[in-house]
């Protein structure tokens, strides 16, 4: 059986050149506003990367190729970050959130998509742990 050869697909989410700082300041909610930046100076530090906007929608730190395993299509995609969404701060952590199965049980309350850790405001979770699935994602890439 033929190897399956690796296309870079191009997506429509990729960094732009527009002020994070901005995008968070016009953040509507004042509670996700001042987590929005609690988040960013987590990931900057852990990730020691400036902050990109990616798509005016996500805040993403350093670049990744990701293979999928399905259809071996690349994309070039963000180590981590995090959206101010109107539900919720959707983080994006990993490719597989399940890996940090042991954590996600004692972060406190939030729930997960495929990719992504959704919680509703810093307060609702233990810093400690979030900082820790962070840094244990930035090991795994």
């Amino acid at each position: 059986m033929a190897e399956k050869k690796s296309k870079l697909v191009e997506i429509k989410t990729k960094p732009t050149n527009a002020s994070v700082e901005d995008f968070i300041n016009a953040v509507p909610d004042e509670q996700k506003r001042k987590d929005s930046f609690v988040l960013l100076e987590i990931m900057k530090k852990a990730t020691k990367e400036d902050p990109k906007l990616w798509s005016n929608s996500i805040i993403g730190f350093g670049n990744k190729r990701y293979k999928s395993p399905a259809t071996g299509r690349e994309v070039d995609w963000l180590l981590i970050g995090f959206a101010p969404r109107k539900a919720n701060l959707s983080l994006h952590l990993t490719i597989d959130i399940k890996k940090h199965a042991d954590a996600l049980e004692k972060l406190g309350k939030h729930k997960t998509g495929v990719g992504c850790l959704y919680i509703n405001k810093l307060e609702d979770v233990d810093l400690k742990v979030l900082k820790g699935m962070i840094e244990t994602s930035l090991k795994n890439k």
